[in-house]
This record gives C-alpha cells, sequence and structure tokens, in this order.
C-alpha cells in the first residue's frame, strides 16, 4: 500500500507530513518507556524482518496481490510507539534506497501504513487480551484479529485522504468499496503472518513479546469462602546471563530476514499490490509523478548493471536488511542509551535533594 507522489495533492500530502512528524515525535518519547534490555536489542531486528517480508508479495485475487504492512507485528513484538518507529524507518529506507513509496508521499505512508496500522491493531489486540483467557493461544488468536481489522482499517484511511486531497475526480464510493474490499483479503495474508510470527516468538522466548508480558495471573486461594491470592513462591535462582541474552533470537531473526529478502523474494507474486490495482482500475493514478529516487541503482528492488533477476533481486533484498538493521538499531540503541542516562541524572538529583 505503498502511496507514490501524485496520488495526493501537495496541501494534504504536507498536512500528513506534519501529522507523521508528530507521531513519530510521540512514538520517540513513547518509546523511552518500551525499549527495556530484552526490546531494545530485537526492534531494529523486528524493523528488518518486517523490511524482509514485504518484499513478499502474496496473489489475493486474480491479477491482483498483497504483503504485509507490519503495524500489528511491530506493536506486538516491541510496543506501540516502537511499532510506529519500526514502520517509519522501513519505510523511509524504501523511499530513499529503492523508490517504493514516494518521497513527497512520505508522511501520507507513515500515517496509513504505520500509525494508523499501529493504533487499530493495538487497541483491539490489548482489548481482546484482556477478556480472553490469559494464555498464549489467547495472544496469538488476539495477534491474528488486530492484524485482520488493521489492514481494512488503513485503506479506508487512506480513501479518507485521498477524499480530501485526491488529484483525480474519481467517485468516493468506488474507491473505498474497491480498498476495502481487496484489503479485506490482504488482511487475511496479513493476519496468518502476524499470528505465525507471533506465536513463533512465544514458543521459544514469551519474555520477549511485548504484548504477551503479565499474562501469568497470581494463583488464588479460597479462604473462608472467599478467593484470595496466595503468596508468591520463592523465586528460583536467576537465570545465568547466556539464558537470559537475545542473541540466539536476534541471529535466527537476521538469518531468516536475509534468506526471505535474498532468496524467497525472487518467488512472490509479480502482480500489482492491492492499492496498485485499485488505482489503475478506478483512474487514481492519471496523476502518478516519477520517484525522486528513480535513478537510485537499487530502485524496483534490483541492482543497476546485474541482468539475472534472482542475483539483482537477492543482492537488494540482502542490502535493505542490512541497511534496515544498522539503521533501525542505531535509532533504538540512542533512544535507549537516552533513557538511561535521564534515569541516572534523575537518581543524582533525587540523592542531593537527600
Amino acid at each position: 500500500m505503498h502511496v507514490p507522489d501524485g496520488f495526493i495533492n501537495t496541501p494534504v500530502s504536507a498536512v500528513a507530513g506534519v501529522a507523521a512528524v508528530g507521531a513519530v515525535a510521540v512514538s520517540l518519547r513513547g518509546a523511552r518507556r518500551e525499549l527495556d534490555e530484552l526490546t531494545a536489542p530485537l526492534a531494529g531486528l523486528v524493523a528488518a524482518f518486517i523490511f524482509a517480508v514485504q518484499m513478499l508479495n502474496f496473489p489475493v485475487a486474480a491479477g491482483t496481490s498483497g504483503h504485509l504492512l507490519g503495524g500489528a507485528l511491530a506493536a506486538i513484538l516491541v510496543g506501540p510507539f516502537t511499532g510506529v518507529l519500526c514502520i517509519s524507518v522501513v519505510l523511509l529506507m524504501q523511499g530513499i534506497l529503492f523508490a517504493d513509496g514516494g518521497l513527497t508521499a512520505l508522511g501520507v505512508n507513515i500515517t496509513v501504513m504505520g500509525v494508523v496500522t499501529v493504533v487499530v491493531a493495538y487497541a483491539l489486540f490489548r482489548g481482546l487480551v484482556k477478556i480472553l483467557p490469559r494464555s498464549r493461544r489467547s495472544v496469538t488468536a488476539s495477534a491474528f484479529v488486530a492484524a485482520l481489522v488493521s489492514v481494512p482499517a488503513a485503506a479506508a484511511a487512506f480513501t479518507l485522504i485521498y477524499a480530501v486531497g485526491g488529484t483525480t475526480d474519481v467517485p468516493l464510493g468506488k474507491v473505498l468499496t474497491a480498498m476495502v474490499g481487496v484489503h479485506v483479503l490482504i488482511g487475511i495474508g496479513e493476519a496468518a503472518i502476524t499470528a505465525l510470527t507471533v506465536g513463533a516468538v512465544i514458543a521459544v522466548r514469551p519474555d520477549l513479546v511485548h504484548g504477551a508480558r503479565g499474562l501469568s495471573a497470581p494463583l488464588k486461594l479460597r479462604v473462608g469462602g472467599e478467593l484470595v491470592d496466595a503468596a508468591p513462591a520463592q523465586a528460583p535462582a536467576a537465570a545465568p546471563v547466556a539464558a537470559r541474552s537475545t542473541r540466539r533470537v536476534w541471529g535466527a531473526g537476521l538469518v531468516t530476514a536475509l534468506v526471505l529478502a535474498g532468496f524467497v523474494s525472487f518467488y512472490a507474486s509479480a502482480s500489482p499490490d492491492g492499492l496498485e490495482k485499485v488505482a489503475a482500475d478506478q483512474g487514481i493514478d492519471r496523476k502518478v509523478e516519477e520517484h525522486a529516487a528513480a535513478d537510485s541503482p537499487l530502485a524496483d528492488y534490483g541492482i543497476e548493471d546485474i541482468s539475472n533477476g534472482r542475483v539483482s533481486g537477492g543482492l537488494a533484498g540482502v542490502i535493505g536488511v542490512s541497511a534496515t538493521v544498522v539503521v533501525g538499531s542505531g535509532v533504538f540503541w540512542t533512544l535507549r542509551r537516552r533513557r538511561d542516562s535521564e534515569r541516572q541524572q534523575a537518581d543524582v538529583r533525587a540523592q542531593e535533594t537527600v
């Protein structure tokens, strides 16, 4: 659902850009609370994984494909604020390096694919987790539903932006029906990928899933006809540092992302994605503009001057994953260090007050 330049007029694109900057600013502050010793090392990896999976377009209807948006997955794995930043990093890398998604439309894309998907998915996810039995299976099921709903919600958000600032005169009802209809189908694929990924991480390291923390309910005892919390059991000895390390998960996740982007992506569907198909069918793309980075040596997820499609696309995917994990990890580690610095300063001031 990467919106290119020319779909939305300049004033509305500018407003969307301001909204996206505001959302990123809020997320930068909120992410400091989410980026703990478990989340911080994985946030950059989550961004790189989403970049890789977005290269795997899957068929959803005749002549139409879809791909992961990733907002639900990022929010559930590393938290909603960090999730918005993950998607923003992915979109920035795609726009600058691969000419995917317009640069003047970057604000629209962050708002639609990042903010809307994360807010809708995480709100629904948290609501479902609270009312369903407190179990890992419930987390996975909640992730499925949240991801499913987030995709047509993003399609509806794009339609709303198009209604205000679209550059072509197309009946709004047709655009809404077509966008939401095809993205419901794409949402099923998004839900399956999200649930499988969340379920896989929970099975190995449930402590690494932000949305699954705090699931263990206290043991209840019946005393005098009333249920009361049992005294907590004696805490087991602390696990060795190696057991708590995220290195194995990080390494396995990075290898998976590199394989998906560098090899599996060659077998992705070549059909236009949901937005591209609707735009072509409804005439939204009549005023589309050439991407400012169209001359990039990595444009369209290939490497210039390499004629072998498999090699060209594979190397481009590997470069994209590598660049995303480096930039993402740099952003999140910087935020984590800043949070730690602020806490140390607060402790010093507290001691001075005492």
